[in-house]
């Protein structure tokens, strides 16, 4: 198998099978390997079978190779470009110290309030 392919290699495979966890992608006659439901593509994936199909020809990236358990490891999303970073348009971006700031004024407040009424309602006398 390490003879054959290469961690890094960009080959065009065949997909055989497709399970809940992953699809497997023949890169040979003798050679099959498995493209993990994580690296399909970036985003959730609920259903592979909604993104490929049995007889689909992919190009995948080979990310690992196992020779010990003969397996290899492919990914289609390692050949896609990332997408943007989503972002709010028009909220102001804030530090993230004026983030933390702003959720200790809560945090610990609520917590300081509720305290006594905890001490009281476990029964414990002090």
């Amino acid at each position: 198998m390490a003879d054959k392919y290469v961690v890094g290699d960009v080959l065009t495979g065949k997909i055989t099978g497709i399970q809940p966890y992953g699809a497997f992608v023949a890169l040979d006659e003798d050679t099959q390997g498995l493209v993990h439901i994580s690296e399909i593509t970036y985003g959730f994936v609920k259903n592979i079978a909604d993104l490929l199909s049995v007889g689909q020809e992919v190009q995948v990236k080979v990310l690992e190779i196992d020779e010990n358990a003969s397996k290899i490891s492919l990914s289609i999303r390692a050949l896609q470009e990332r997408p943007p970073m989503k972002r709010k348009e028009n909220a102001p971006r804030k530090s993230l110290q004026a983030r933390v700031d702003e959720k200790d004024a809560v945090g610990f407040n609520s917590l300081k309030e509720k305290l006594q009424d905890w001490i009281d309602q476990s029964g414990i006398k002090g």
